[in-house]
């Protein structure tokens, strides 16, 4: 009986890690090295899906910034999470930037959702929802447009 190819094995464990959502290279090395699997067979492995088309981070980035953001994620929080599944700003940047006018909606959407239309009645309050704003990953100066503490 033939012993099967370690790098199709690896290949096919990745495969069924894709399915369940898209994933970076890294994340996948990292999960697959974590199942007992030889850095040598994952590069092999991960070289023949990326030939395939089934592993492309340039639709990961796309798909997981869309999602974040309907989320009610900023921009500096969804380029921080993809920064830790190892893609670079070289990849995140043009997905986030093509966004660059809807950020206001999303973070208005978010907004609303949480403290409805009226203004903030204090400074305090002003300072809480920014703060709200700014964990969610908003910019700071898009956070103070937005707020505009009546003067």
């Amino acid at each position: 009986m033939e012993e099967p190819d370690p790098a199709a094995q690896i290949a096919d464990r990745a495969r069924r890690l894709l399915a369940t959502r898209e994933h970076s290279r890294a994340e996948l090395r990292r999960k697959l090295r974590s199942r007992g699997f030889d850095d040598a067979g994952i590069a092999q492995a991960l070289d023949r899906l990326v030939a395939e088309g089934a592993l492309d981070e340039g639709r990961m980035v796309e798909q997981y910034v869309a999602e974040r953001a309907a989320k009610g994620f900023g921009p500096l929080r969804i380029r921080s999470e993809l920064y830790e599944k190892g893609l670079p700003d070289t990849l995140v940047d043009p997905h986030l930037d093509a966004m660059r006018d809807d950020w206001v909606a999303y973070m208005a959407e978010i907004y609303d959702r949480r403290f409805g239309s009226e203004p903030p009645p204090d400074r305090a309050e002003y300072a809480r929802r920014g703060r709200f704003l700014e964990q969610r990953g908003f910019p700071p100066e898009m956070i103070r447009r937005f707020l505009r503490w009546p003067d």
